[in-house]
């Protein structure tokens, strides 16, 4: 199955897409089915249960806002981020149902938390029900977040997305697949990928700004980080320290203090930046979830100052290659496996990102395509078994350290692969399903419902 590159790189809010973006697309689609039925006239009251690790971890990361937004009718890229929509909800304790209907609303009345429900499809459920003035009910839907921000209604699941394939060129299920076609067409896997992507929006020309603007928006996160200091929302009392550490960095080269592994240094930061934004739920890019949104960005900015690129265009076509590789590596773990940490753990988030960005990486730096399928697999070898254990139901401890070390394992990966000529024994193929199996057996507790790991021994929250 091919993702596009733009669902797998989208645009949502902080901390979590499986938590929030999701949430937020299922609540508006819900909305429109209601809309499209002619009624939404009728509409008097409105219900949401969230079952699984929604409930156990959704007021940390953010789930009923999103749900709120959704039902508002808000996307991601149009949130004002001047104006507190949650407050002006609580406040008048109704909600402008798609800007178009108001009923009577409250988060805690018309938000049931099914902490100890899990439905069978997945982890991460939701149902919502709209009823009239007399109690019936005019709608009722559950959808599952399943990773990324990706949503499927429940009579959709089985096909673990929430739209119909693309017609594309060159569609590959697993990447022995991907590797013949490249070999057959005599092309670069970022080569092919943009193919596809011009297949389904149009012009190369069109396809390269929305990739820039995409990293534009990463690059954002980063510069935004290291400006700011202060509390992490939440209750953990988490202080953000990439601006500190920025200006610690700093210090050191006006000292001259600074030594061969430097670059690790600047790595971790730019990781912390953009995860400690995420945490504030800030404006972030899935890649590929939010949980995971720091990780790709480092790693693009250790590569356009670190890669000896000679002007601004070639920097800008290593981050094109490096965004269209990184894509189709999230499209074999999205067909194949999984992306969400409710479902196999945070190996299907920070692992998942650690391969794509080693991929993306060797292939900027000109890796030939076997180097980057040995990348890819290094990283996630090295990430197999990685629980999702938050703090508090928060996307803080120890996901923001987390990050920085996914970065620092994803540009290990792509050097050792370049070290070599790209043959290899474990096949990427293998390794994704090594992973899937892997994060099938983990038991629940260690996937996003903060009631294992460190989540149970750090701290009593």
């Amino acid at each position: 199955m091919y993702y596009s590159l733009f669902e797998i790189f989208s645009i949502g809010i902080g901390p979590s897409s499986s938590h929030t973006v999701g949430p937020m697309k299922a609540a508006k689609r819900f909305i429109d089915n209601l809309i499209a039925q002619n009624k939404l006239s009728k509409l008097e009251h409105l219900h949401t249960n969230l079952y699984g690790s929604l409930a156990l971890t959704g007021i940390g990361h953010g789930t009923l806002n999103a749900i709120v937004y959704g039902f508002m009718g808000i996307s991601a890229e149009d949130i004002n981020p001047q104006k507190d929509y949650i407050k002006e909800v609580n406040e008048s304790g109704e909600i402008n149902i798609a800007n178009m209907h108001t009923i009577a609303f409250s988060m805690e009345r018309d938000i049931t938390l099914e902490k100890k429900i899990y439905l069978p499809e997945h982890s991460n459920g939701m149902k919502f029900t709209a009823y009239d003035e007399k109690n019936n009910i005019l709608l009722e839907e559950t959808y599952f977040s399943v990773g990324g921000g990706t949503i499927a209604r429940q009579d959709e699941i089985g096909q673990r997305i929430d739209r119909k394939p693309y017609d594309v060129p060159y569609k590959f299920n697993n990447c022995a697949e991907l590797m013949e076609i490249c070999r057959q067409n005599k092309m670069s896997i970022a080569e092919l990928v943009l193919q596809n992507e011009k297949a389904i929006w149009g012009g190369k020309i069109k396809i390269s700004k929305q990739i820039l603007k995409l990293v534009s928006i990463m690059q954002e996160n980063i510069d935004i980080g290291i400006s700011k200091d202060g509390i992490l929302p939440g209750g953990l009392k988490v202080k953000r320290h990439a601006k500190e550490m920025y200006e610690r960095l700093l210090n050191r080269f006006e000292s001259n203090d600074t030594d061969s592994l430097t670059a690790i240094d600047w790595i971790n930061i730019w990781a912390f930046a953009v995860a400690e934004e995420n945490a504030c739920g800030g404006r972030m890019v899935t890649a590929p979830t939010m949980g995971s949104a720091g990780l790709i960005p480092a790693v693009i900015r250790y590569m356009e100052r670190y890669g000896k690129f000679r002007n601004d265009a070639d920097r800008q076509n290593a981050s094109i290659t490096f965004m269209a590789t990184a894509s189709a590596i999230c499209s074999l773990y999205r067909s194949n496996a999984s992306i969400s940490g409710a479902e196999v753990g945070c190996q299907g988030e920070i692992g998942v990102a650690c391969s794509m960005a080693a991929g993306g990486l060797a292939a900027a730096l000109g890796g030939n395509n076997q180097q980057i399928e040995n990348a890819a697999e290094i990283a996630m070898e090295h990430n197999l078994g990685l629980t999702c254990d938050p703090i508090c139901g928060l996307v803080q401890v120890p996901c923001i350290e987390r990050n920085a070390m996914g970065a620092i394992k994803a540009v290990n990966a792509a050097r050792l692969a370049l070290q070599r000529t790209g043959a290899h024994i474990v096949s990427l193929d293998s390794i994704i399903k090594t992973m899937y199996e892997t994060g099938l057996s983990l038991n629940s507790d260690y996937k996003e419902t903060s009631l294992a790991g460190i989540a149970k021994n750090a701290i009593n929250c």
